[in-house]
Parts: C-alpha cells; sequence; structure tokens
C-alpha cells in the first residue's frame, strides 16, 4: 500500500536546514542570556545584525534590558521572562523553552566575542549582497529618467558599504575571492546596440576630424569585437595623419587580423559608407550603454562574490574594491564626455581591528576583464 503523507510533511522536508550562522546566533545569545555581563565584551553588532526576526527580537532585549545581580540570576528566572516578554513585542512566536535551549546549546559563554564577530562578518556579507542587487536592479530600471546619474549614485551606495565593512574587517593583502566572477552578460538592446555604432563607426569614417573631440571613446566600450577593432583602425589612422576612408579602414583592419573571423571585406565597406548624425552623438551613446554594462558586470560580481558563504569579510573588501574600480575608470570618461563636476567623496580611513582567527583564504588569480 502505498505511503499516504502527514498533512505538510512534504513541506517540512523541503524547509532548508539552517545555515551555520544560525547556529553561531544560539550560541551568542545562549551565552548572553546565561551571563548577561558579557554584553560588555560584545561589540560591532546591533539586533539588525541577526538573520532572523526572533533573534534580533531577543538581542534587542537583552541590550536594552538592565542587568540582573548575577546572584539573583543564578537563583531564578525572573530577568529570563522579563527578555522573553520585552522580545515578544517583536517576535510572537518565541517561548521559554526556546530561550532555555539557547542557553544549552551555547558551548562556552566565553567565547560571546567570537560569535559575535562570527555574526558581524555574516551580516557583513548579507549587506553586501543586498546593496549589489540595489545596484543590479537600478541598471534594469528602464523608467529611470537619468540612468547614468542614478546608476552611479547607486554605485556610491555600494562603495560605502564596502568601505563600512573595511573599516570593521580591514582588508589583508593578497586575500582575493576564491568565487569564480561571471561572464559578463548580453545587453538587452544588443540590436539597438549594433545598429548605432556602425553609425558611429560610418560617421567617424565620413568625419576623421571629429575622432579627436572623443578621445574618451575605447574600443572596449563597443559591443562587438569587430566593432571595437575598426574604432582601433580609425583613432589610430587619425593619429597618425594618415588618409581616412571606408577603403584605408578597411585595409588597416586587414592588417590587424580583424577579418580573420569571416567578416566579409565588401561588408564592411558597405558598413563605413552610411553615415548619420555626428560622432559626438553616437559616442556618447556607446558611452552611456558601456557605463550600464560595466556596471551590471560590476555588481554580478560582487553578488557572486557575496553569495559566497566561504567569502570572508577580506575578500568581500579586495574583490569588491576591484570590481568598483571598473566603474570608477568609466566614470572619469564620462565625466570628460558631459564635462560633468566629479562628485564630492568622503572615503572612510581604513581602521585597524583585531579580530578572531579565521579559515586561511584561498588565493585566486586576478580576473582579467573580457573585451566585449
Amino acid at each position: 500500500m502505498p505511503h499516504t503523507p502527514e498533512p505538510d510533511e512534504d513541506d517540512l522536508d523541503a524547509i532548508a536546514p539552517p545555515q551555520p550562522v544560525f547556529h553561531v546566533e544560539q550560541a551568542l545569545l545562549g551565552a548572553l542570556l546565561l551571563d548577561p555581563h558579557r554584553l560588555d565584551d560584545v561589540s560591532g553588532i546591533t539586533a539588525d545584525s541577526f538573520s532572523t526576526a526572533a533573534h534580533a527580537a531577543l538581542y534587542a532585549a537583552i541590550s536594552t534590558l538592565p542587568r540582573p545581580d548575577p546572584a539573583e540570576h543564578a537563583k531564578n528566572t525572573k530577568w529570563l521572562d522579563r527578555v522573553l516578554a520585552t522580545a515578544l513585542e517583536e517576535a510572537r512566536g518565541l517561548t521559554a523553552s526556546y530561550l532555555h535551549s539557547l542557553v544549552q546549546v551555547c558551548p562556552w559563554p566565553r567565547h560571546a566575542p567570537a560569535y559575535a564577530r562570527m555574526v558581524e562578518a555574516e551580516h557583513a556579507r548579507r549587506r553586501l549582497l543586498t546593496a549589489a542587487e540595489r545596484l543590479l536592479h537600478t541598471v534594469h530600471d528602464v523608467s529611470r529618467p537619468h540612468p547614468v546619474q542614478t546608476v552611479l549614485a547607486e554605485a556610491d551606495a555600494l562603495a560605502a558599504v564596502v568601505d563600512d565593512i573595511a573599516n570593521r574587517f580591514p582588508p589583508r593583502s593578497g586575500v582575493l575571492p576564491r568565487t569564480p566572477a561571471p561572464t559578463p552578460a548580453q545587453t538587452p538592446d544588443h540590436i539597438e546596440a549594433i545598429e548605432e555604432e556602425q553609425l558611429l563607426l560610418a560617421t567617424a569614417t565620413a568625419r576623421p576630424d571629429d575622432i579627436d573631440a572623443v578621445r574618451w571613446l575605447l574600443p572596449d566600450d563597443l559591443t562587438l569585437p569587430l566593432h571595437a577593432g575598426l574604432w582601433q583602425c580609425l583613432t589610430t589612422l587619425t593619429r597618425r595623419n594618415e588618409p581616412v576612408d571606408p577603403v584605408t579602414a578597411l585595409w588597416e583592419a586587414q592588417q590587424r587580423g580583424l577579418l580573420d573571423d569571416g567578416s566579409a571585406p565588401g561588408k564592411v565597406l558597405r558598413m563605413l559608407a552610411e553615415p548619420a548624425g555626428s560622432v559626438g552623438h553616437w559616442a556618447e551613446r556607446a558611452l552611456r550603454r558601456s557605463i550600464l554594462s560595466t556596471a551590471e558586470h560590476t555588481g554580478r560580481r560582487i553578488e557572486a562574490y557575496a553569495g559566497d558563504p566561504a567569502s570572508t569579510p577580506f575578500q568581500l573588501v579586495v574583490g569588491a574594491r576591484r570590481a568598483l574600480a571598473d566603474i570608477a575608470a568609466i566614470r572619469t570618461r564620462w565625466q570628460h564626455a558631459t564635462g560633468a563636476a566629479p562628485p564630492q567623496q568622503r572615503r572612510a580611513a581604513p581602521a585597524t581591528r583585531a579580530g578572531p582567527p579565521t579559515t586561511t583564504a584561498a588565493h585566486a588569480a586576478r580576473p582579467t576583464r573580457v573585451t566585449r
């Protein structure tokens, strides 16, 4: 006879087991419930640092209620009852038995500072993950009237989170995330980008004198390798004061091996012979698209790092700052292109702070930026 599952049996099986930080939080709360005076040894965390509402409510109650007399606390549960009553205002599912279980699962109350440091580290990872997700959401929000400015502001917010984590966990030299960086995703408006880049190349070929005014546009800003190579051909010919037209650009492309991918010479000639608009307009459009693409790749890199529970705060800081460096570089070029004044940013100074030993981080090679 087939087994008939009990009500909600399948749902219970589907519940994921608690993450390690859940048990760390239990140990910390148990230590503080058993010896409330150990709260003096705990720093760097608040109620928001905990992963569940129940644990957050308990920590808030423990840290705000007057501490009991040690001798009285050892004799009765009056203080624990007050903690429970206060925490129940925020988390109704709590019970007295859960508080007693917290005390029982705590291995060593004197290790409370180490437990707090672990809770702080996990909270830092969650904060970074949330900030990276906000950046990605902003990149894909097509309703924004000024997408570049909004994305750069969100990148600044992400950088501020990284700086705050760095103050709490000063990075160690050479400690890189071991999580593989994701490959760059194709832009949603890929077809439109290709068409606009073709117009840029054709217009620059027809008006080479205008190329010098858009030196802030780099080959990597273009989406196709052929387009990036052709733009490099045009800028090189202009720099050498050589004649620029579709034929000379095609010849330079052949010398650089750009036609080895099977691109038909006739098709390249036709593309370069159909100018429209201005070089500056199409160049700025390409740079705007490159900024959004760079921001998306940066967000996805940091999201991947922060989404790996094995990443230490030290690794997260180093990896995130290297990812954000790409946005900083392209921001400078955007300011040159648009004449925008750079924002006055105040970066927090790194602080030195000792913490408990952490697992030795694996070294990884610095990721190479993929040419779009």
